[in-house]
């Protein structure tokens, strides 16, 4: 009786074997908020978030044994084509009984979208392979990414200069006026900048205030910089700058000049944005 189960077992395994001579593929690709979780068809994601993916795999091998071995590649581009993350790489190695017949391996993976990236649409692309099968299994599956929308073609520059009444506020001033006491705070963008190796980034700004009369008021070449190296190159370099705006200050219309300083690409740029004072 158990020479019979064992042979039962053996025809049941090369039964199996037999049965995968079709087309390797990638099926049930999806991206989801949580491992798991529903596929995620139109919601968009946003900078920070992380993204989880899995797929299954139909019509992989199986050996005389009962073994199924495969390997993966997961890669994750921006619109542009450049890959937000680095790639993942895998294997799945399993052995399989009769009762497995109908199984179909899972492949999981996440990754975090850089804060930095900008709103499109972004391609996961898969690719699986069976030393047994010919041909690899390919899969692309796409998710929308609502980040910031920037223009950061161009030589260096100072983009999108925004006045606001506090540090931590939301929308921008729709007039940029202040009273004298009153923190002037400004955020803008720097593109434009050279890297270097290693997506390497090394940019510095400062400001000045010009009085109505064309005075120079106030000025600091080197308020603050950013250094940095990252896996998914920065396309821009967000800036904040305060002052208080002094008590005895005379009513009128003031320019605030932001120079910024590409380290890497050795180059300068500015621009000037004008605010008012009123009593």
């Amino acid at each position: 009786m158990r020479v019979l189960l064992l042979v039962a077992a053996v025809i049941g395994v090369e039964a199996l074997a037999q049965t995968t001579a079709k087309p390797l593929l990638i099926v049930d690709a999806s991206v989801q908020q949580f491992e798991d979780g529903p596929a995620v068809t139109s919601e968009p994601f946003r900078p920070g978030e992380t993204v989880f993916f899995s797929f299954q795999v139909r019509g992989y091998s199986v050996s005389a044994a009962g073994k199924v071995q495969f390997t993966y590649r997961i890669e994750v581009r921006d619109p542009d084509g450049v890959l937000l993350v680095e790639p993942a790489t895998g294997q799945v190695e399993t052995e399989l009984s009769e009762q497995d017949k109908d199984w179909l391996p899972k492949v999981r993976h996440n990754f975090l979208i850089p804060p930095q990236a900008l709103s499109g649409r972004f391609r996961i692309l898969a690719v699986v392979r069976d030393g047994r099968v010919a041909g690899d299994a390919k899969s692309e599956t796409t998710f929308t990414l609502q980040g910031r929308q920037l223009d950061t073609s161009g030589p260096l520059a100072v983009r999108n200069v925004r006045f606001f009444k506090g540090e931590d506020d939301a929308a921008p001033l729709a007039a940029a006026v202040y009273r004298p006491g009153d923190t002037l705070w400004a955020r803008f963008d720097v593109t434009g900048f050279k890297r270097a190796e290693g997506n390497r980034v090394h940019v510095a700004y400062g400001l000045s205030i010009i009085s109505p009369s064309g005075k120079l008021l106030f000025s600091e070449p080197r308020a603050a910089e950013e250094q940095d190296s990252s896996f998914y190159p920065k396309r821009y370099v967000p800036g904040v700058i305060s002052l208080t705006i002094q008590p005895k200050t005379t009513p009128g219309e003031y320019t605030l000049l932001i120079t910024a300083r590409d380290e890497v690409g050795s180059e300068t740029c500015e621009t000037r944005s004008v605010f008012r004072v009123e009593p």
